[in-house]
């Protein structure tokens, strides 16, 4: 996978991510219901402020790209919002952690694997 795909890849799955947090706004605003929005938060922080960031930074720095790091980082990535947002919403309404705690977790991990491949490669081609 080059560079430019797996920037896209995040980039994409980033936008989703922030349509369905946008659109989960506007069912809290209509509802006057805003007991979710710790989970609407997070969805919209990781799930498209973060994902949108690591696009960028594989877009700028190709060789961060190439190997299997960069395809670990974004399923880890995917993974951790998927599990954390619905993790949230159930500890908010039944009291339920496990989901959280494990989201938490993958965050974390996808947050470490980002530093890695950062200092790995730095920021920017090696091709300058």
């Amino acid at each position: 996978m080059n560079s430019k795909s797996l920037g896209t890849l995040f980039l994409a799955t980033g936008v989703i991510f922030a349509l369905l947090g946008m659109a989960w706004g506007i069912q809290m605003s209509v509802s006057q219901d805003h007991t979710l929005a710790p989970a609407h938060g997070h969805l919209n922080l990781i799930g498209f402020v973060a994902m949108a960031i690591f696009g960028i930074y594989y877009t700028l720095t190709p060789q961060a790209a190439q190997g299997w790091l960069g395809k670990i980082h974004y399923l880890l990535a995917v993974t951790a919002v998927v599990i954390l947002v619905p993790g949230i919403t159930f500890a908010i309404a039944d009291g339920e952690e496990g989901l959280a705690k494990a989201g938490s977790v993958l965050a974390i991990a996808m947050m470490a694997l980002f530093l890695i491949i950062v200092l790995r490669n730095g920021i920017g081609s090696k091709d300058r």
